[in-house]
């Protein structure tokens, strides 16, 4: 009899469970929900775009933007949609229902994937989304585009002891992370101590670039180029070794047109663009998002952005890149 009270307790018990809602599973007991995800080295598959509200047993909302296994675990890559920030999570930690931008209109994450654009309508669009950011201070951002070139560690060490802890955001592509495995353990190890806290930033797979020929065949303009691929081949990199992709993603070249924008929009990446071009000329001023080379290939930037900054005139304090929108 005690056995069978049991069994009904059981059962009325697992009854009144909350229940998923959407496609969500149930929550995960075990504790696992609290622990970081580490997805260094594990295999990757089945990586694909979602957009979907979620809720935790906490009730802490979040957006995921992709859905991936690793070692057969389920896993989302979620963005806070007040913050902006972004993890990696286990999905049987949250319950998810499809979403889309109109029913998440009011967030500050979809309104600053619709940034105005700029007037008219170019067929080219040259430094496209967002190019200066809120407030004080300034947006400091690197570009690791392929290079024959080591990275400028000096440079980054520099940084790191004048503003212990800076925010960079380091916009990276694939290619440069596979022919730069020590310079990214690196970048990685200055993350992890705090020395500088770093956003990675999408800069596509391959950034093609073709010297002498016109932005509109050149860049990811170029004829033939898989935009899915050039986007997903980055991210998916970046899983499998260890660091989570921001919701920002620069072009090469800060080169593309309104089908490449749209295309961005519909994946839910920000367009990160600069007002501030260091080798190029532009001076930084309250809010400017600057743009420097630390890939071997744009050492001119580097020593001005030094100079300017010994000369006090690089606006401080640094700031995340996820406050710029």
């Amino acid at each position: 009899m005690r056995l069978l009270l049991k069994k009904c307790l059981a059962t009325l018990i697992a009854a009144l469970a909350p229940v998923a809602i959407g496609r969500g599973p149930v929550f995960a007991k075990d504790g696992q929900c609290a622990a970081r995800v580490e997805t260094e080295g594990a295999s990757l598959r089945d990586y694909r775009a979602i957009f979907q509200s979620c809720a935790n047993e906490a009730g802490e909302t979040r957006l995921a933007t992709r859905r991936m296994t690793m070692d057969g675990v389920a896993l989302l890559l979620t963005v806070d949609p007040s913050s902006l920030s972004t993890r990696i999570e286990r999905s049987q930690c949250w319950r998810c229902a499809d979403a889309d931008d109109a029913s998440e209109s009011g967030t500050r994450f979809i309104a600053a994937l619709r940034l105005p654009a700029k007037e008219g309508t170019p067929k080219v669009l040259e430094n496209a989304g967002l190019t200066h950011g809120q407030g004080a201070g300034s947006y400091l951002t690197g570009d690791l585009c392929p290079s024959r070139q080591p990275l400028d560690r000096a440079f980054l060490v520099a940084l790191s002891e004048k503003d212990p802890g800076a925010p960079i955001a380091l916009s990276v592509s694939g290619l440069w992370i596979i022919h730069h495995a020590a310079d990214w353990e690196w970048l990685k190890k200055q993350a992890e101590s705090g020395r500088l806290t770093i956003s990675w930033v999408n800069h596509s797979f391959r950034h093609p670039y073709v010297k002498g020929v016109s932005d509109a065949k050149t860049y990811l303009l170029t004829p033939g180029v898989d935009m899915d691929e050039e986007i997903f081949e980055t991210e998916k990199l970046m899983v499998s070794k260890g660091v989570t992709p921001s919701v920002f993603f620069r072009f090469p070249g800060l080169v593309s047109d309104a089908a490449l924008m749209e295309k961005l929009r519909s994946l839910h990446l920000i367009a990160l663009g600069s007002d501030s071009w260091l080798a190029l000329g532009p001076l930084p001023r309250p809010g400017s998002i600057i743009l420097v080379h630390p890939n071997g290939n744009e050492e001119i930037g580097l020593k001005i952005f030094s100079r300017l900054d010994a000369q006090g005139k690089i606006p401080k304090p640094f700031r995340p890149i996820n406050e710029a929108p």
